[in-house]
């Protein structure tokens, strides 16, 4: 109980991202088909427009890897106040993030740069409190 209480904060973020990345990966899994063809017109008009299906592939990946490392963190702060898995689930959540956020301004979707960039506050406060 001690780790738990230590750890809080980064829990709740972690639970968070975990929320957040887990959702959105299972979502493209399932729907994967209307995720292709909703980016494929969004990007339609950028350089990224005929690399959609690797783009969206590589997102789905990291996102998924994200939701795992999170559990694993979650795991592993309360269990042996380990943070390396906790760190690295907060790196990958910025890093995804980024890239969503690039993809968006590329898209000249400055709304939807704005939703990633809340995101990303409490993904870069969670980096900054577990390391």
């Amino acid at each position: 109980m001690d780790n738990f209480m230590t750890h809080i904060v980064a829990i709740t973020i972690l639970l968070f991202l975990l929320i957040t990345f887990l959702q959105s990966g299972i979502d493209k899994l399932i729907d994967w088909k209307g995720n292709l063809e909703w980016l494929k017109g969004h990007f339609a008009k950028t350089f990224m427009g005929r690399v959609v299906p690797l783009l969206l592939a590589t997102i789905l990946l990291i996102e998924l890897v994200t939701a795992i490392c999170c559990v694993m963190g979650i795991y592993h702060l309360i269990a042996d106040n380990h943070t390396f898995y906790a760190v690295l689930a907060m790196f990958l959540a910025c890093l995804t993030l980024l890239m969503l956020l690039f993809g968006q301004r590329v898209a000249k979707d400055y709304q939807g740069a704005l939703t990633i960039t809340c995101y990303f506050i409490v993904a870069i406060f969670g980096l900054y409190i577990i390391t």
